[in-house]
């Protein structure tokens, strides 16, 4: 009987629940369920519909068992992996105690001055390694009224006990805080004393492939899973599931983690807390088995998706040049930018007027005029803008990840969604001088069901025997440069 691992994989924009299998050394993927995921503004703040996401995971797992029963086979455990950051307070009795708000609302932005005047920002980073980011949990954090009596979970910590009624936080994530030390590898507790913050505000830390729990009785009838079916701690930050899926050959390679955001950098053994590194805004991010995602967030496929939002609604909605509806569908739209001429203007992609939802063609003209800049009005120039401002920024955030690490690269492995933009991979090839290997798509669930797989014995060894399992998986596009070597 072929062993099912359900993978549980949110982003920011949708979501799914895989079921994966390994069979003689060739992992394979069977997506069973996919919804939508997004923000809502309520009273003036966005927030996430928790209740329907959760909602979602249970009808994703309801598939997977009958997926599951189809093969003559059964789930042998569940991994959960989302974004980072945000969190969700519980009471005492395990009960959700409030709204779950988005990174995307303001608030986060609103408590950093507060928060450096406690802990000054260079020393936050030599402690933690963590990238000045206005929504990071710390901040978040520092904007709460009350929280007596209550623990905060990490989105994917939060399913996971909603699941199984266990209180963990997985380490990849925990990471991503801005109170986890990166060096001791545990919780930065002085800087929970110094916020005024209870030490034990998150639960303890779990390392991925360890056993959060199994499921409750009531979650196992309703999903028709086993209850002695258990949940497994994965690299819970969907990136770090994703780089451990990148299908390198050679530890000299950089990885673009390309979705809603994109994660770039490198794998190191041990963390980068220079003062150059704090002022290049690089962080020091827990990977699997105890590696440092070192890397940026550069903006990333959401200026695209929120484009193709907007030209998607009623021209009587839009207010600015450039928002008409095309009747061009993203592969046509793609191609015309393709055929757009090179050296157009550039907007810096990790600009804050880019966080949060709208009319994102406006924001983008709007840039480039600031800038002294022209551009046409057709959603064909604008994604072409897009698409060379991002390649630009990974250009330069590799660049600046080498010369701060001294990590030599040689490769660089594009996956996730930004993967399949073939325009987008040879702009990148173009800016970087280097060959880029795109693919694959679904880095995060195989990363994901892989840890789990390694857990339950069915997989052996280190990341690189996993990533050999994910390059004889799939076949992979590479593409080579068109101009000299910018890094």
């Amino acid at each position: 009987m072929t062993a099912l691992f359900a993978a549980v994989d949110i982003g920011a924009s949708s979501g799914r629940v895989i079921v994966g299998s390994l069979a003689e050394g060739i992992a394979d993927l069977q997506v069973v369920h996919r919804f939508p995921n997004g923000v809502a503004a309520v009273d003036g703040s966005l927030h996430w519909d928790f209740e329907a996401l959760f909602a979602e995971v249970l009808a994703g797992l309801k598939a997977a068992a009958e997926h599951a029963k189809l093969e003559g086979s059964r789930i042998e455990s569940i991994g959960i992996d989302t974004w980072a950051v945000d969190y969700g307070l519980v009471a005492a009795d395990g009960a959700l105690a409030g709204p779950v708000f988005s990174y995307r609302d303001g608030r986060g932005s609103t408590a950093v001055a507060g928060v450096h005047e406690l802990i000054a920002a260079a020393r936050l980073y030599e402690t933690t390694g963590l990238q000045h980011l206005p929504f990071n949990t710390i901040f978040q954090l520092a904007t709460e009224q009350d929280l007596a009596g209550k623990q905060a979970l990490l989105i994917p910590d939060l399913l996971a006990h909603l699941l199984t009624g266990q209180r963990r936080t997985e380490s990849t994530n925990a990471s991503t805080t801005g109170l986890y030390d990166a060096v001791a590898q545990e919780w930065a507790t002085e800087f929970m004393a110094a916020l005024g913050l209870s030490v034990d505000l998150f639960p303890p830390l779990i390392e991925p492939g360890e056993t959060i729990g199994v499921l409750l009785p009531d979650i196992a009838a309703r999903t028709g899973l086993p209850r002695t079916t258990p949940v497994v701690a994965v690299g819970s930050h969907d990136t770090a599931s994703a780089v451990a899926a990148v299908p390198a050959a050679t530890t000299n390679f950089a990885y673009i983690s390309s979705g809603t955001w994109s994660l770039v950098g490198v794998e190191l053994d041990s963390p980068v807390l220079s003062e150059a590194s704090r002022l290049a805004n690089f962080t020091n991010e827990r990977g699997v088995d105890g590696t440092i995602r070192y890397l940026r967030n550069v903006g990333g496929l959401w200026l695209l998706s929120e484009s193709m939002r907007t030209w998607g609604q009623d021209a009587s909605d839009a207010e600015a040049p450039g928002s008409q509806a095309p009747a061009l569908s993203l592969p046509e739209i793609l191609a015309a930018a393709a055929a757009e001429p090179a050296g157009g203007p550039l907007i810096d992609v990790d600009s804050d007027e880019f966080i949060a939802p709208g009319n994102m063609p406006a924001r983008i003209h709007a840039a480039v005029q600031a800038a002294g800049g022209e551009l046409g009005t057709q959603p064909a120039a604008v994604v072409r803008c897009i698409l060379d401002s991002l390649a630009a920024a990974y250009a330069k955030t590799l660049a600046t990840a080498a010369e701060l690490s001294g990590k030599r690269v040689d490769v660089i492995h594009i996956v996730g969604g930004g993967s399949q933009n073939e325009l987008l991979c040879q702009l990148t090839a173009d800016s970087t001088g280097l060959p880029v290997v795109a693919g694959p798509v679904e880095a995060t669930a195989l990363g994901n069901v892989l840890i789990q797989a390694r857990a339950a014995g069915v997989a052996a060894g280190t990341l690189e025997n996993l990533r050999a399992i994910v390059a004889a998986s799939g076949s992979n596009i590479t593409y080579g440069p068109r101009d000299r070597a910018i890094i």
